[in-house]
């Protein structure tokens, strides 16, 4: 099979008229759990003929092909960091860059609509109704409940959903103890009248691959939190508790990030509140389903490969991963340095402002990153001109049930907005796949060389044991094409952010699939659906672009289905007026999982 030569990438036709030839994931490799995934294993960990498989394996998958051997005219850019941009954003509130996390809070606040207080107690029972950042501020300032009142609610719904019956696999880590203490405080700053913002009181989960006092980091294995100590708050953290916030325990997670599926075989496999028969995504599976079934209204979770956005749709909540750099990865677990980044799952498009207001990284000179925008949500009605760019072959790459939601999403916002959508070719979507896959999976081994070293292989998941060897099998030539490709994608998106404002797609090929016992113990190897699942995600992490995910609709299973929003560069608060708007177009719609929890209930 002759390797791809790539002509320049300034000579690539952009538009809808394009001859470039869409290639759809055709993934050679049957799904496998259970005693096959230990043969599997076992196979490929022997010295000679495991070499020989990893081989055929990424011949199959085009990996040769398309990245190793590849003929690429570009240098390699071999990070996705921006440099300082003036964006003109409508309606917006200029932050100052002194605020403290709580400044920036009360700001985000007040670029928030009204609310309408009929909406809290006269929905119908079927519908979903998921209590905000503003709902629990405002009755803990009136007292119609504490932080001390939902805590001991919350710790009751995390014991009933944790219990055999249901065994949701939410949380790796758990302490009753301080989720009390932190409450506890909270609850007499409010008593006092000196609620620190209105982020005080309120719950948030983390996932187990950022640093929170008083929990190890496990990433989700039995070994790394033993390995590695866990001395302070993660940057992200630190700033959340700056304003009052109740760290409300480690969310479960794909074991390493290393799968999409949410299957950990060490903590049990995280599932989905609309359907407990189905994968809730990974890797920040937990955060996902913590804040869908209505345990927080806010949760954290780290972003390499779709994995805060991906979960997020699965699980219909908002997934945010803003532009690369934007957040401050100190305390974040080093897996895929220039890939990954902190992001944040949220029941609202409105929490997700509030929470990003709070633990944006600040810190760095002006001239390396623009002022903040806070957007006006207010005023979302007022936002004119907006153009989507859509490349209708990857749009169109998708269940069934997924296209015609997200078409019908994007008639609603040309209806109710004028916003229009412009056909583009986006050329080399699956050569971005492949070149992210070898990206993450070398910066992964390389982060983690000096751990697995000294580790038996016996402590580790057996799918995972799969990806390390993977990801171990990567040379550096194909490292250094993935870094090729990086560059001439980051040339043809900026070149379609010039005619457009944000990129759009659905943010799954599939939805939520069945959790299958024989995957439980031992993960499985599900190469088909995984790569339906991160069809969407590759250009936020690979291109440090910002990117949202929002509900629109669901499957005629009842299933969650996302539509993502891709944007410029530093262009957050555009993304937050365009999923806000869709929002609340569709959230009339928008149905109650199987298990939720309400903590507000008297």
């Amino acid at each position: 099979m002759a390797p791809k030569v790539y002509k320049p990438a300034a000579q690539v036709n952009l538009g809808p008229d394009s001859d470039e030839f869409y290639i759809s994931p055709n993934v050679k490799a049957p799904r496998v759990a259970g005693l096959l995934v230990k043969i599997f294993v076992w196979i490929l960990e022997m010295p000679i003929i495991g070499p020989i498989v990893l081989y055929i394996l990424k011949k199959d998958n085009l990996i040769n092909k398309l990245v190793q051997d590849a003929e690429i005219p570009e240098p390699p850019l071999f990070t996705a960091a921006h440099s300082w941009e003036d964006i003109q954003e409508q309606n917006v509130c200029l932050a100052k860059p002194d605020l403290s996390p709580a400044e920036r809070v009360r700001e985000a606040i007040d670029c928030l609509p009204a609310s309408l207080e009929a909406t809290l107690t006269d929905a119908p029972s079927s519908s979903l109704r998921r209590w905000t950042i503003r709902d629990f501020s405002r009755a803990y300032s009136s007292g119609e409940t504490t932080p001390v009142q939902v805590a001991k609610r919350f710790l009751a719904a995390v014991k009933e959903c944790s219990s055999p019956g249901l065994n949701m696999a939410f949380f790796i880590s758990h302490n009753p103890e301080d989720i009390m203490r932190q409450a506890e405080e909270s609850t007499l700053r409010y008593q006092r009248g000196t609620p620190l913002s209105a982020m005080d009181g309120i719950l948030v989960a983390v996932k187990d691959e950022i640093d929170c006092l008083p929990y190890p980091t496990t990433g989700g294995t039995r070994w790394l939190g033993r390995a590695r100590a866990c001395a302070a708050d993660a940057a992200c953290v630190a700033q959340l508790r700056a304003c009052g916030a109740v760290l409300a325990s480690k969310t479960n997670m794909h074991e390493l990030g290393a799968g999409t599926s949410g299957i950990n075989p060490h903590y049990g496999s995280t599932r989905n509140p609309y359907n407990p028969g189905r994968v809730s995504g990974g890797s920040s599976s937990g955060s996902a389903a913590v804040v869908c079934t209505g345990l927080c209204p806010v949760a954290l979770g780290v972003d390499g490969g779709g994995s805060v956005r991906m979960p997020a749709a699965l699980c219909g909540v908002v997934g945010f991963k803003p532009t690369a750099g934007r957040l401050s990865n100190a305390g974040v677990l080093p897996l895929n340095w220039t890939v990954g980044m902190p992001g944040i799952l949220a029941g609202s498009v409105e929490d997700a402002a509030v929470a990003y207001s709070a633990i944006v990284d600040q810190s760095q000179p002006s001239y390396l990153q623009p002022e903040l925008n806070l957007p006006l949500l207010k005023s979302s009605l007022s936002i004119k001109n907006i153009k989507l760019a859509k490349y209708a072959k990857w749009f169109n790459d998708s269940a069934e049930d997924i296209r015609s939601c997200c078409d019908k999403a994007l008639h609603m916002l040309h209806a109710q907005y004028g916003w229009e959508t412009l056909d583009v070719t986006i050329p080399e979507i699956e050569e971005m796949r492949l070149a992210h896959y070898v990206t993450i999976g070398s910066e992964c081994t390389a982060s983690l060389a000096k751990y697995l070293d000294k580790l038996k292989r016996s402590e580790i998941g057996w799918d995972v044991r799969v990806a390390l060897s993977v990801y171990g099998s990567f040379s550096s030539r194909a490292y250094l094409n993935s870094q090729r490709l990086r560059n001439r994608q980051m040339y043809f998106h900026k070149e379609i952010f010039k005619a457009a404002d944000v990129i759009v797609s659905p943010m799954t090929g599939v939805t939520a699939y069945a959790l299958q016992d024989d995957a439980l113990n031992s993960g499985e190897l599900d190469y088909i659906n995984g790569a339906a699942l991160v069809r969407y995600s590759i250009a936020g992490n690979f291109l440090g672009l910002p990117a949202i995910t929002v509900m629109v609709g669901y499957d005629k299973a009842g299933l969650p289905i996302g539509l993502q929003f891709i944007g410029r560069p530093w262009s957050e608060a555009t993304l937050l007026h365009i999923a806000f708007a869709m929002q609340e177009a569709c959230k009339k719609h928008y149905k109650k999982p199987a298990v939720f929890y309400d903590l507000l209930k008297k």
